[in-house]
């Protein structure tokens, strides 16, 4: 039987490898990154990855780009960490509109036709 430290550590190796796919200027959900790895009801888990990500790591994984199922972002209780994913965000040419909502339609990276 595998321990589960190391089954967390590869899912979230999985998750980094997945969303490094995500090009500039489009984002997906956390939902969408469970179903391409095969884990459809594991969005929760992968929101636990990018939250684990080390600051050195942040750079080479675009986290960012990674939003909720309403095209918003989630950093409950984490005022700065949102305010940092909309400021690159923004730097990526990627709009909000007044309820601080991005159009999934037109950013949404859907490899899949998932959303």
């Amino acid at each position: 039987m595998v321990a589960p430290k190391k089954v967390a550590a590869s899912f979230y190796q999985e998750v980094y490898s997945m969303v490094k796919k995500i090009p500039k200027g489009k984002v997906t959900t956390y939902g969408t990154i469970a179903v391409l790895l095969g884990k459809p009801r594991a969005a929760r888990a992968v929101g636990y990855a990018l939250n684990a990500l080390k600051k050195n790591e942040s750079v080479s994984v675009p986290w960012q780009r990674v939003i909720n199922a309403q095209g918003q972002i989630s950093f409950k209780g984490d005022a700065i960490r949102a305010g940092l994913q909309k400021q690159i965000l923004v730097g990526e040419k990627i709009k909000f509109d007044a309820n601080d909502t991005i159009d999934l339609k037109k950013f949404a990276w859907n490899p899949k036709g998932l959303l």
